[in-house]
């Protein structure tokens, strides 16, 4: 892992971005934007074929049986075509969800027509395998279940291995929402089996948006054909075509493909998933020792705490203003993220990109500053919302048990 103060600042005045993607990119990234690429030609198809390997290869254990498929699009575009290609038209989803994205998924399986049944645990809690295993044994029409790897609305790095493994033992199939984890959490399919998953060229691997990847069992993407709902996101035409001509079948994104390229070559030279995965680690424990100090609680309980974003509870103090605090923030630099929150108000401190200790700590400040300005006299959060945490938190916790 990289030193604190090892990375340079943005270039052009640019501010960090605190978010969980689009999120700050390193100068050589931006660069390989400038050449022009021709979407058909040879050495953008070597790109391509590049792109697909280099994550296959990033799966490690068990990853020889799968493939990859790039898509245009956002994460929700991925998602949808994942939905869609891989669960059968009288298939039946169970949607795991404890936050934005989770409720999401629910709603595209409604919109594209995929049965399904939805497992809400609010912002607090994640989802277990206890509780997916009785949900399986109480409906075997369920064939497929969808879990969030890291919800990000809420911070919640969420348990996929002991999912996984109730889903197995049901001998039901995993798809798996991976936007927002993959590049830093492990994910490997020898450890955590699943079918397939989903992830976007601007979380953790550190490019810019405008395409997603499918990572799939190639026997799950060749038994997919025909069963997608849209022309544009069926998983199984991609890659049929991809294979057969090493060409997108509609126009690329070939500049944000270009620096694709160059972000999974750092990703390499910074270690992998497992160098990439400390640093945001790092990065997160220096924003909430930080913030702590300050007087801010996180939503969530350690336990839970991902390396990839982080939810605070917006100040009881009258004097304190998102709007304000958001505007003192990019002020000095730096772009916070609004809180999703429904139970309470928050705001978030994402913990990725191109980024180390040594911009956390000048954020811990900038917040400090932040709140002067306004006139804030204390961070902490309103009793009723911590309150309510510790209820959720007990109720979840007697579901488990």
């Amino acid at each position: 892992m990289a030193a604190p103060g090892a990375f340079p600042p943005p270039k052009l005045g640019e501010p960090y971005l605190l978010t969980p993607g689009p999120l700050t990119t390193d100068y050589g990234v931006k660069q390989a934007m400038l050449r022009d690429w021709g979407s058909w030609d040879g050495d953008f198809r070597a790109m391509t074929a590049e792109l697909r390997q280099r994550l296959v290869a990033m799966l490690g254990a068990g990853g020889e049986d799968y493939t990859c498929v790039p898509m245009q699009g956002s994460g929700s575009y991925l998602v949808e075509a994942m939905l869609g290609s891989f669960v059968p038209r009288n298939g039946k989803v169970l949607v795991l969800a404890n936050g934005a994205y989770g409720l999401r998924a629910a709603k595209t399986c409604q919109t594209i027509g995929r049965a399904h049944v939805l497992l809400d645990k609010g912002d607090y809690m994640p989802p277990r395998g206890d509780e997916v295993a009785r949900i399986l044994a109480d409906d075997p029409a369920i064939t497929h279940v969808l879990a969030i790897h890291c919800e990000t609305s809420s911070g919640i790095l969420n348990p996929v291995a002991e999912i996984a493994a109730a889903v197995q033992a049901a001998g039901r199939k995993l798809l798996i929402d991976s936007m927002s984890a993959f590049g830093a959490v492990p994910l490997e399919p020898g450890v955590i089996p699943y079918d397939a998953m989903v992830s976007s060229s601007n979380k953790c691997i550190e490019g810019v948006p405008g395409f997603g990847f499918v990572m799939a069992r190639k026997a799950e993407v060749i038994a997919s054909a025909g069963q997608s709902h849209s022309l544009a996101l069926d998983v199984h035409a991609q890659w049929d075509y991809m294979e057969k001509t090493g060409q997108w079948r509609f126009t690329p994104p070939t500049h944000v493909v270009a620096a694709f390229i160059e972000a999974l070559k750092m990703h390499e030279a910074e270690g992998g998933v497992a160098a990439r995965g400390a640093r945001y680690a790092a990065n997160r424990d220096a924003v909430v020792a930080g913030m702590r100090r300050l007087g801010f609680e996180t939503l969530l309980d350690d336990s839970w705490l991902s390396p990839i974003i982080v939810t605070f509870f917006s100040p009881a103090d009258p004097a304190f203003d998102f709007g304000r605090f958001y505007d003192g923030m990019k002020a000095r630099g730096f772009i916070i993220y609004p809180g999703k929150l429904t139970v309470a108000e928050s705001f978030r401190l994402g913990c990725i990109g191109r980024m180390d200790t040594g911009v956390m700590d000048r954020v811990v400040a900038a917040v400090g500053e932040a709140l002067t300005e306004l006139g804030v006299a204390s961070a902490a959060p309103p009793a009723s919302a911590l309150q309510e945490r510790a209820k959720l938190q007990s109720a979840g916790q007697e579901e488990i048990a």
